[in-house]
């Protein structure tokens, strides 16, 4: 006896050839189709207990026809493939009720073990959600990368889930938890966004649970917090690792128990708000050290969600751009392009601020440059700017190099410098206080190569670093450092 009986609908002939195959080896009972014609009376008829389909058909769009198999069998579980890979291709196939997305091209043995699952498991009736009814994607990038994050995006959707996204500074941390609202069961709530890093850490609090009149010197009347503007909808929690201890602990009280009060109140206020966290820190080390509380670190990690930066989804680059070329000129300047010696260059680079560094050069050239076409020697100049620059032309870091002119990696050279400082002490030891001397020689140039890049701006400098403002502020001090501000 099958396993199964499985329908395939793809206008490729090779595609539904390689599946036929696979699939009838792994004991499921196949029968195939191009178009979705035949897809839609076979499945009215009553055939297959799992549908696995293409979305682009020579005669209709998937997506139209899913609804109305999903009124005459709810229960069907459909399997979507495209090679029009997008976050709102993954959103669609959610929202009208597919079992899972999968971009072309797939890996038949992930295929065959979701057909296994999809087959063994009650079927559940289909997601209900909203027609985002526009083209305004939030999200951009086709690689393996950006897949991963929309598949993992749209079985999100329909949950109430507290998720932690973590990445580097720059990668769209807040644009993912955006999505995850305004496609979510909560859409029609508030998205209330926080920025702990930017508030001052005495006022957090009162920031977050709001303060009664006479809470504290100042507080002259009641002031709603951002739990209470976010009720019902979505509150993110951007930079929670610079949350304070005592802020941890009111909100491990929230997670716990569905309530908090507010600054200098009583009574306890039940609340019903989604919580999305986000941060560009290890919090695991930060527990390790001390400031973030590990009990609260498993009440929010509840799915993690990593964004990769961009230098590892190099090939989204050209989406991005043309994306964010869009934009500006929505905004009124003119359109621009890149000539494709320009895009390979801008492909190799590092990219140490991720998408939000390729978005402010975007900007810059539609801005700046009068030609239509932008050049390789364009972007040359440009990136020649960056101070934090590490691209070399065949795409490795621009660091140290030895004698010998082989790249040289940051540690290696420490570990020569060192040596040869040691090597200055050969019949003695070096005077106490060595690790401070040491790491003040390091902390000195790396700070301000970073104010050198954010052309003295500190908070952005701070970001760039992973470290607080405040203790930014305090090494440029004891440093002495010069910041050099530029209006550029």
């Amino acid at each position: 006896m099958p396993n199964g009986h499985i329908i395939v609908a793809d206008d490729d002939a090779a595609i539904r050839t390689v599946l036929n195959q696979a699939l009838s080896r792994a004991g499921y009972e196949v029968r195939s189709t191009g178009n979705c014609a035949t897809l839609w009376r076979w499945v009215a008829e009553g055939a297959g207990d799992l549908v696995i389909t293409d979305v682009v058909m020579p005669d209709e769009n998937v997506f139209d026809l899913l609804p109305r198999i999903k009124r005459v069998r709810p229960e069907l579980p459909i399997i979507v493939m495209s090679a029009q890979n997008t976050f709102m291709t993954a959103i669609r196939a959610s929202e009208r009720g597919a079992y899972e997305y999968l971009p072309k091209p797939f890996d038949l043995k992930e295929l065959i073990a979701i057909v296994g699952r999809a087959l063994s498991r009650p079927r559940g009736t289909p997601v209900q959600g909203a027609d985002p009814g526009n083209e305004d994607i939030p999200l951009v990038g086709r690689s393996p990368a950006m897949q991963e994050i929309y598949r993992a995006l749209a079985r999100l959707m329909p949950t109430d889930l507290t998720v932690m996204i973590t990445g580097e500074s720059g990668t769209g941390k807040e644009l993912v938890a955006r999505a995850l609202h305004d496609y979510g069961r909560r859409r029609t709530g508030p998205f209330v966004p926080v920025n702990m890093a930017a508030i001052p850490r005495d006022l957090i609090e009162s920031e977050l649970f709001g303060h009664e009149k006479g809470a504290f010197t100042g507080a002259l009347a009641r002031s709603a917090g951002r739990f209470e503007q976010a009720e019902g909808g979505t509150l993110f929690l951007d930079e929670i690792g610079d949350m304070p201890m005592e802020a941890q602990t009111r909100l491990l009280r929230v997670l716990q128990q569905g309530e908090y009060t507010t600054v200098g109140g009583r009574v306890p206020i039940k609340t019903n708000v989604r919580i999305i966290a986000a941060t560009n820190k290890d919090l695991r080390v930060s527990i390790q050290q001390g400031i973030f509380r590990e009990d609260l670190f498993f009440r929010i990690n509840v799915v993690p969600l990593r964004l990769p930066a961009l230098r590892e989804r190099s090939e989204d680059v050209p989406d991005l751009i043309r994306h964010f070329f869009v934009l500006v000129e929505r905004e009124g300047l003119s359109r621009k392009q890149l000539d494709g010696e320009a895009m390979e260059r801008l492909k190799r680079y590092r990219w140490p601020g991720n998408v939000r560094e390729l978005e402010n050069l975007v900007r810059r050239l539609a801005a700046l440059y009068p030609q239509e076409t932008i050049t390789g020697p364009v972007i040359e100049a440009e990136l020649d700017t960056l101070p934090l620059a590490q691209s070399q032309p065949n795409g490795s870091g621009s660091g140290p190099r030895k004698p010998g002119g082989e790249a040289e990696t940051l540690s290696g050279a420490v570990e020569r410098h060192l040596a040869e400082y040691f090597g200055g002490y050969r019949d003695t030891l070096p005077p106490p206080g060595l690790y401070h001397r040491i790491l003040r020689e390091i902390e000195g140039p790396l700070i301000g190569a970073a104010l050198a890049a954010t052309r003295g701006n500190q908070i952005r400098a701070a970001e760039l670093l992973g470290v607080n403002r405040n203790t930014l502020r305090k090494k440029v001090r004891d440093l002495d450092l010069q910041v050099f501000r530029n209006a550029r």
